[in-house]
């Protein structure tokens, strides 16, 4: 049974009243969930604070599920604004811990190909709390989720022209801020 067919069966017993179907839910999707968040915030109680809030809004919103996109889809657009305000509602000391990262890139003018070894992660790290959160959502989303731009666009609402956009902006603005730290 495929993870989407078998999320609507969850949803559909919790809507029926099934408590247990939710449990089922949440612990298929919590771990999606925190890595998402933790991606966003950068450190474990920022994303434990954010995975709660998405915990308690999908419990009552649950009955606003459409079933016309995948729950996960649906999971990742909830933790995206919640992680977002987050952001906004507090300045964050410890941004992205992307200790996962996953190198598979091999062009020369990404960013993340510029720099080696443990160094490349603290640098990342410095330079990402420096983007906008727009530009860091889709650059988080596009590297380190793997998402391709209609998942995102589905995830945030914009257009694709949009994300590539923003996206574009946040390489450009990582290389910008990559040339400044090495010139120190």
């Amino acid at each position: 049974m495929s993870e989407q067919k078998n999320d609507f069966e969850l949803i559909e017993r919790f809507l029926k009243g099934d408590e247990s179907a939710f449990n089922l839910l949440v612990k298929r999707h919590q771990e999606k969930i925190y890595m998402l968040a933790r991606r966003m915030l950068g450190n474990h109680l920022d994303a434990d604070e954010v995975v709660q809030e998405v915990l308690m809004v999908i419990y009552k919103k649950l009955n606003t599920f459409k079933f016309e996109s995948s729950f996960s889809t649906w999971l990742y657009k909830i933790t995206m604004t919640r992680s977002l305000n987050f952001i906004k509602r507090r300045t964050l000391k410890n941004t992205f811990s992307i200790f996962e990262l996953r190198k598979n890139k091999s062009d020369e003018s990404d960013p993340l190909d510029m720099i080696e070894g443990k160094e490349q992660f603290d640098i990342i790290e410095k330079l990402l709390k420096k983007l906008p959160p727009k530009q860091r959502e889709i650059f988080i989303l596009k590297n380190f989720e793997e998402m391709k731009y209609d998942e995102i666009s589905e995830i945030t609402g914009k257009s694709v022209g949009a994300l590539k956009a923003n996206y574009f902006h946040s390489i450009n603005k990582l290389k910008e801020l990559l040339v400044k730290y090495e010139k120190k």
